[in-house]
């Protein structure tokens, strides 16, 4: 209940919050996701969330409590990884039907290595046959090189903000990094 009254209260103290949409030169289609496994007490299923930037500007953001138990923190993080692909892709295709192009490869920033190093090297497939169509899926669209997966330090993680609870500087950062502005305030 704590929890909430804390989002009331950010709410209501935050009126002005909102998406500022920016022109830029960049056609590029970056993702951001993150899983924070067993945070939930009650039933050790994981948070997954997502963040998708089209040409610099938000514009998809998912938080979800996953449906499954992860065995391993790799395995919740890999999960989450398709999801955010799959956004990618199409983002990608809604663009095309609007005679949009953006750079490829698209970009998935994630700070999980060992996920990172799961979808790269189908040698370590024996410790990853429980999320078998996610490892099928995310291979074949690594190998098609239209997706790359670089590593981002967790400090960097912007999608933080819709997994974890985070300390008030760290959290006003990734707000900050996700293009939402005061309208109140002067720029």
């Amino acid at each position: 209940m704590e929890a909430v009254n804390r989002i009331l209260r950010y709410l209501k103290n935050t009126p002005g919050k909102g998406l500022m949409f920016r022109k830029t030169n960049r056609k590029t289609i970056e993702a951001y996701t993150d899983s924070d496994w067993i945070r939930s007490i009650i039933d050790k299923k994981s948070t997954s969330g997502y963040c998708t930037f089209v040409w610099g500007n938000l514009v998809t953001w998912r938080s979800k409590k996953q449906s499954v138990v992860a065995r391993g923190s790799a395995e919740a993080e890999y999960r989450v990884m398709s999801l955010g692909i799959c956004e990618e892709i199409w983002l990608q295709k809604v663009l095309s039907d609007l005679h949009q192009e953006c750079e490829t490869p698209l970009k998935l920033f994630y700070d999980n290595k060992a996920a990172i190093s799961i979808a790269n090297n189908p040698v370590q497939h024996d410790r990853t046959k429980h999320v078998e169509i996610d490892r099928h899926f995310i291979t074949e669209i690594l190998d098609s090189e239209s997706i790359c997966i670089p590593y981002i330090p967790s400090s960097q993680q912007i999608v933080d903000v819709l997994t974890k609870g985070l300390l008030r500087p760290h959290f006003d950062l990734c707000v900050s990094k996700l293009g939402l502005i005061d309208i109140y305030v002067p720029t």
